[in-house]
C-alpha cells in the first residue's frame, strides 16, 4: 500500500510532512464528500465542435442523508 505526505505534521512547519496512507484519504474524502469538476473540448483546426462539462460529487451515503430527528418519523 502507497503512502504518500499530504498533511503537514505540526503547524509550526507547514513544510515538514507527514505520510497520510491511501485509506485514510479515501475514507477522509468519503465521510465529508468531494466534488470532481473538469471540462472537455473536442476542436478540429482551432474550431470548437464539442465542449462537455463534468461534474461528480463523491461520497458516502451516509455522509449526504440528513439525520433523523429523535423519537423516529412518527
Amino acid at each position: 500500500m502507497g503512502i504518500t505526505p499530504l498533511v503537514p505534521s505540526s503547524a509550526d512547519d507547514p513544510l515538514a510532512y507527514r505520510p497520510v496512507a491511501l485509506v485514510d484519504l479515501l475514507d477522509r474524502v468519503l465521510a465529508t464528500g468531494v466534488v470532481v469538476s473538469g471540462d472537455i473540448t473536442i476542436s478540429i483546426a482551432d474550431v470548437d465542435l464539442v465542449y462537455v462539462s463534468l461534474r461528480a460529487l463523491i461520497s458516502s451515503v451516509g455522509a449526504l442523508t440528513p439525520p433523523e430527528p429523535p423519537g423516529g418519523a412518527g
